[in-house]
This record gives structure tokens, C-alpha cells and sequence, in this order.
């Protein structure tokens, strides 16, 4: 990271280069047959400007190729257009078969970058994302990702047919006249050093100018989810300005990147025109001395113009290139973040009837280093045991769900379901074991029906047996689509009641062993909440329930409750044998009959 902030780094972008190639590798044909066009696109190319000198020479009596000494002036002035036609179709034609076939073999690359992106950052454990902005993601899978299709589709192959273009026309000058061939050859020296400098600030500034567009893309994230927050509390125009900020940041980065590179096409056009003149100057004085002919000397201006043509696209397609290498850094930066929790290579089966008991055994954990949310937890449930976890806001109820559903590893101790240490379960099987109703439910874009399969092979059929089971088969066939009613993002055109009732039969359909209710009824409203009473009465029947209560009025009839406090259980029992206790759940009891309410 820091040698990408200075600088360049050859050896660090040869190895961003191998790994691009690795997706190039599965286009090979295609870039094969790109490549193979460079040999008549180059030719073509470098043999128009001595066609051009041969044209001049035939006219004005010079000394010309053998091939046109026998032919008259009209003969050879005839055969020399219709050469030059010929390469200016061959030039047209092959560059748009090329201009495809590259194009395609980027986009595909870009595609395939942007797919097994997305696959790892699904991957990646819930650790990463408390630490890392949604729109510093959406960055590295938009704008980085389509960035890289500039490396391949105008960058990485366009200058394999620069530098092809630029050798051709070298071997055609020094073939003409070796002393004008080193001349222009001579100035590609300090046009290569001044390129190679004004690159490394380009880098540099590119890579400044996407650190802030990841910022600007955070807050756009920020503000729009949380539009109501801004409205109610009136944060308009301070939110405004923070966004003034930031935004004016990235529009200085970006400042930078265009004038490094509009340095180099500035120093290519001097350049170019220089050549021009020393060519006529010391060509001039060729041509005097008898040394040159002018058919020759306006090859020559032609070459100092075509030379730097494919030089000029070489700039360019650098800077293109360094944009890319850019975004490859910010996406490595993701790819190298290690899948922490991942499936054993024999994952073990858990039993397909009965079970469902969960053990803590000494279990400790923290979001951050020398923080503990979790301090030596041990307890088991039982099979069939319905538990309620109860304590004041921190005290850990919600990390020993994520504990249990693996979305975070602990520190120490381990978590085992029917004996069997998670970790050596696989995850797909652990999470339809373990079922989750949270209390503020996420839908995606789509109908009712696919909120409630998410993607797996349950039928039509299936849902409506299993909502007509939870008594919600009703309020969903009166909907104006029943079970193909759209919704909208974040399930914006559903009241949270209607979003929950989804959640519960999204859980129920696959059968879960063990059930784990984050206080799921608490957002519903008192005929929502009657309407599913009895159906999840059913649904807990034979199975073992973990429930974070925040409402101590609907966990009296569990079989055990767990107080936890700063990470650590302090007491178990059931209502009345806690209210005994008169311990910390008697005094949060006290509290929530009172009205003051806790949790």
C-alpha cells in the first residue's frame, strides 16, 4: 500500500498484472486472434508514409523502388493508390474486427472480476463489514471493477499494438535512412522518462481522487437510508455541507489526475512538432547535399507523425492502465481479506430427527481487541428447552445469537449443537438447523413468494401449506397479487407487521430444529401479534427456542431464563425463581412494571 502511494511500483503492478492474466487465460482464443491482427495492422500502418515518399519521387523524377522504375508516371502514381487504398481498407477493416474482440474479451474479464468480487464478499466474515462503509464496497464492485475493463478493452492489448506499431515503423525508417531513423528514435528517450514521471503523479493522484469517491459514495449511502432521521431532525443543510466537503475533496483529486494527464499529451504534441522540425532541418540539408531524395524527407515527416501517433495512444492507454492497476490494489485489498469462517473439508451431518440441544462452554468474545462482549459463557439448553435471554442493553443477548449462528467465532471456548462443535459443521447445514426471526426484518426486491423461498426449490404449494399452518395464508391471498405481490425495496410498500409475518414463514417452511426469536413480536400490533400467537405456539412445539426478550411480560412461560450482565450469566431460573432471587431480573422487572422500561 504505501509503495502504490508513493509511486509506482513495477514489481507490485507485475503482480497485479498476473493476476488479471489469470482471468485472461479463459479468453485465450479470442486474444490470440487479436494478436495474430497485429502483424498486417503494424505493416500496413508503417508502409503508407513510403508510399506517400514513392508517389513524390515517381513525380518529381527521383531515383524509386524497382518495382515502379519500368512503369510510366500515370502507371505508377495509379498502383501506388491503389496499394495505399488497399492498406487503408485492411487498416479500417482489421481494427474494427480488433477493436471488438478486445472490447468483448474486457468486458468479459470485468464481468468475471465482478462476480467472484461479489461471491467473496458474501463470503467474508461480519467482522469485516462492522469495520468497512457499504459505499467503500459499492465502489470496489462499480466503478474499480469497471475500471479494470479499461485495462483490458483499451489498455493492456492496445499497447501491445503501440509498441508492435511503434517497432514496424522503426524497421521502415532505419530500411529508408538509417541517419533520420536514430534521430526520431533518439527523442523517444526523454518523451519515455517524461511519461514515466508524470505517470507515478498520476497514480499517486488517481488512487487519492477513488479514496475520496468512496467516501462521497459512504455518505450518499448514509443519507438516503437514513433520509428520515435527516428530515426529522433537520440535518439538510448540515448533512449538506458535509457532503459540499467531501465532495469539493474529491473534485480537487480529480483536478490532479487531469492535469498529469493532460501534462503528457502536452509534452507528446512538443514533442511531435520538434521532431517535425529537426527532421526538415537536417533532411533539408540532406537533400541539398544530394544525400536524400524529397520523396524520402516526406516519408520522414510523415514517419515523425506516425511514430508519435501510436506513442500518444500509448500515453494514453497508460493512464488508462494506471487507473486500472489502481483499482486492482483497492480490490486486492478485499480479496485479501481471509474468509475466516469456512466450512471443514468433511463437515459433519447433524442428526435429522430430534436433538437441538446448545452448549456454551466456557466461551469468550469481542468485537475489538481487549473489549469482551462475551466472558467465559457456559450453560446448555436442552432439547425441546425453551430459554429466554434477558439483561440490560450490552449485555450480550445479541452476540450469543451470532455466536450460534456462526456469524462470528469466538475467542476461546467452543459452541456445540447436539455435540458437535460448529466449526465442524457446514454452514448451509447449521443455518437451515438453526432458524432466526429477527425484529426488524430484511426483504429484497421481488414478490412475497420469493421473500419467503429465497432462492431454494420450494413450491407454491408448499408456501401457501405452510402460511395456511402460521394463519397468514388469508392476509396474503387478499393482497392485490397474493403471494406474487411486488415489493419494493426493503419491503418500503409493507407495514413492519407484514414484513415480520413474511419473516416467520420464511423460517417456518424450513423446518428448523432450533428457533431463535429476537424478541419477533414485539413490533407487530396487538391483532398482528394475536394473529400469530397460536401458529407460533405450534411452531415451537418439539423444538428448542431461544428467545432475547426486551418485554419481560411475554417470557413468564418459558422453562428457563438466562440473565446475562457485561457478558457473563449472573442467574438462571424460571420467572418466579428469579423474582425470588430478588437478583438484577427482579429489579429489571420491577423497572418495566413501573414503565420505565429496559433492554
Amino acid at each position: 500500500m504505501e509503495g502504490l502511494r508513493e509511486g509506482r511500483n513495477p514489481a507490485g503492478d507485475w503482480q497485479l498484472l498476473q493476476d488479471l492474466g489469470r482471468y485472461a487465460v479463459h479468453y485465450r482464443k479470442l486474444l490470440g486472434l487479436a494478436l495474430i491482427l497485429l502483424l498486417p495492422l503494424a505493416f500496413a500502418s508503417a508502409i503508407q508514409p513510403v508510399l506517400i515518399g514513392q508517389a513524390i519521387s515517381l513525380i518529381r523524377r527521383e531515383p524509386v523502388s524497382a518495382f515502379l522504375e519500368s512503369l510510366s508516371l500515370t502507371q505508377g502514381l495509379r498502383l501506388i493508390a491503389l496499394v495505399l487504398l488497399m492498406t487503408v481498407v485492411l487498416r479500417l477493416s482489421l481494427q474494427g474486427i480488433q477493436s471488438y474482440l478486445i472490447q468483448k474479451v474486457g468486458q468479459n474479464i470485468t464481468a468475471d472480476i465482478r462476480q467472484d468480487l461479489f461471491n467473496h464478499v458474501l463470503s467474508l466474515p461480519m467482522a469485516y463489514f462492522d469495520r468497512t462503509p457499504v459505499g467503500k464496497l459499492i465502489t470496489r464492485l462499480t466503478s474499480d471493477v469497471e475500471a479494470l475493463g479499461d485495462v483490458f478493452a483499451t489498455g493492456a492489448v492496445g499497447i501491445l499494438i503501440d509498441i508492435f506499431t511503434i517497432v514496424a515503423i522503426a524497421v521502415v525508417m532505419f530500411m529508408e535512412q538509417w541517419v533520420l531513423a536514430l534521430i526520431l528514435l533518439g527523442l523517444l528517450v526523454p518523451v519515455t522518462l517524461l511519461i514515466t514521471y508524470f505517470q507515478a503523479q498520476f497514480r499517486r493522484a488517481n488512487y487519492q481522487s477513488r479514496e475520496e469517491l468512496s467516501k462521497l459514495n459512504t455518505l450518499i449511502q448514509e443519507n438516503i437510508q437514513g433520509v428520515n432521521i435527516v428530515q426529522i431532525f433537520g440535518r439538510e443543510r448540515y448533512n449538506a455541507y458535509l457532503f459540499r466537503t467531501i465532495n469539493r475533496r474529491y473534485n480537487r483529486a480529480v483536478d490532479q489526475t487531469i492535469f498529469h494527464d493532460s501534462a503528457i499529451s502536452a509534452t507528446l504534441e512538443w514533442i511531435a512538432l520538434v521532431a517535425t522540425a529537426v527532421v526538415l532541418m537536417v533532411g533539408g540539408h540532406l537533400v541539398l547535399g544530394n544525400y536524400l531524395t524529397f520523396g524520402v524527407l516526406a516519408s520522414f515527416i510523415l514517419f515523425a507523425q506516425r511514430l508519435f501517433d501510436p506513442l500518444r495512444e500509448l500515453a494514453e492507454k497508460f493512464t488508462l492502465i494506471q487507473a486500472g492497476l489502481t483499482a486492482v490494489e483497492r480490490i486486492r485489498e478485499i480479496r485479501a481479506q481471509p474468509v475466516s469462517i469456512d466450512d471443514p473439508v468433511q463437515p459433519l451431518i447433524l442428526p435429522a430427527q430430534g436433538g437441538g440441544e446448545i452448549r456454551f462452554e466456557r466461551v469468550s468474545f469481542g468485537y475489538q481487541a481487549g473489549e469482551l462482549a462475551i466472558q467465559n459463557l457456559d450453560f446448555t439448553i436442552r432439547p425441546g428447552e425453551k430459554v429466554a435471554l434477558v439483561g440490560p442493553t450490552g449485555a450480550g443477548k445479541s452476540s450469543v445469537i451470532r455466536l450460534l449462528c456462526r456469524l462470528y467465532e469466538p475467542h476461546q471456548g467452543r459452541i456445540l449443537i447436539d455435540g458437535i462443535d460448529l466449526r465442524h459443521l457446514a454452514q448451509k447445514d447449521l443455518r437451515r438447523y438453526v432458524g432466526v426471526i429477527l425484529q426488524e426484518p430484511f426483504l429484497f426486491s421481488g414478490d412475497i413468494y420469493s421473500n419467503i423461498v429465497l432462492g431454494e426449490s420450494y413450491s407454491l404449494e408448499a408456501v401457501e401449506a405452510i402460511t395456511r399452518q402460521l394463519n397468514l395464508h388469508a392476509w396474503i391471498a387478499d393482497l392485490p397479487q397474493g403471494y406474487h405481490t411486488p415489493v419494493r425495496q426493503r419491503g418500503s410498500n409493507l407495514s413492519t407487521g407484514q414484513k415480520q409475518l413474511i419473516a416467520f414463514a420464511r423460517v417456518a417452511i424450513r423446518q428448523p430444529r432450533i428457533l431463535v426469536l429476537d424478541e419477533a413480536t414485539a413490533s407487530l400490533d396487538v391483532r398482528t401479534e394475536a394473529l400469530i400467537q397460536s401458529a407460533l405456539q405450534t411452531l415451537l412445539q418439539q423444538r428448542t427456542a431461544v428467545i432475547i426478550a426486551h418485554r419481560l411480560s411475554t417470557i413468564r412461560r418459558v422453562d428457563r431464563i438466562l440473565v446475562l450482565k457485561s457478558g457473563q450469566l449472573i442467574e438462571s431460573g424460571s420467572h418466579q425463581e428469579l423474582l425470588s432471587q430478588q437478583g438484577l431480573y427482579a429489579h429489571l422487572h420491577r423497572l418495566q412494571l413501573q414503565g420505565l422500561g429496559v433492554g
